[in-house]
């Protein structure tokens, strides 16, 4: 058919529509503005500087745009499995984990606007228990225990 332009697809997240001012700029500036912060940090940075070569850094942060951009704005841009590379990390555990969501909520926060920046949390926060239910499952211990992290305990 042609004289009509296809109709614009709004992107419901949570049953809600997506901000206007989320877009894949400000997806960019987050990832690239939070890896930053956790490349520097005392807790994240050695782990993450010792799995990720300097010169695999630009790929990295790539697919993590394109995590990202699945995740929120629901591209099909990202293929792959997250997990298994967090699995094969040993010492990974709570306070990695609440040090990165922290990073994360200062990097929003920063610089995204408030409902943007808690459509980005959100998202973080349900990511986080995910991976730590799922890493406490693989190392044989209850995964039941495995409380959220709450927002407010950042």
């Amino acid at each position: 058919m042609r004289g009509r332009p296809a109709p614009q697809r709004t992107v419901i997240i949570d049953g809600k529509p997506l901000p206007d001012l989320l877009d894949e700029a400000t997806i960019h500036a987050v990832v690239h503005g939070f890896y930053d912060k956790i490349r520097k940090d005392d807790l994240l940075g050695p782990i993450f500087n010792r799995i990720i070569a300097p010169d695999a850094w630009p790929a990295h942060l790539a697919r993590m745009c394109d995590f990202w951009s699945a995740t929120l704005l629901r591209t099909d841009r990202y293929e792959g499995r997250p997990l298994p590379p967090h699995l094969s990390i040993p010492e990974l555990g709570e306070a990695h984990f609440r040090r990165w969501l922290s990073l994360f909520q200062a990097t929003v926060t920063r610089l995204c606007p408030p409902e943007v920046a808690e459509l980005f949390l959100d998202r973080a926060l349900r990511i986080a228990h995910s991976f730590r239910m799922a890493i406490a499952f693989h190392r044989g211990e209850d995964s039941m225990q495995v409380m959220p992290i709450a927002r407010e305990s950042l």
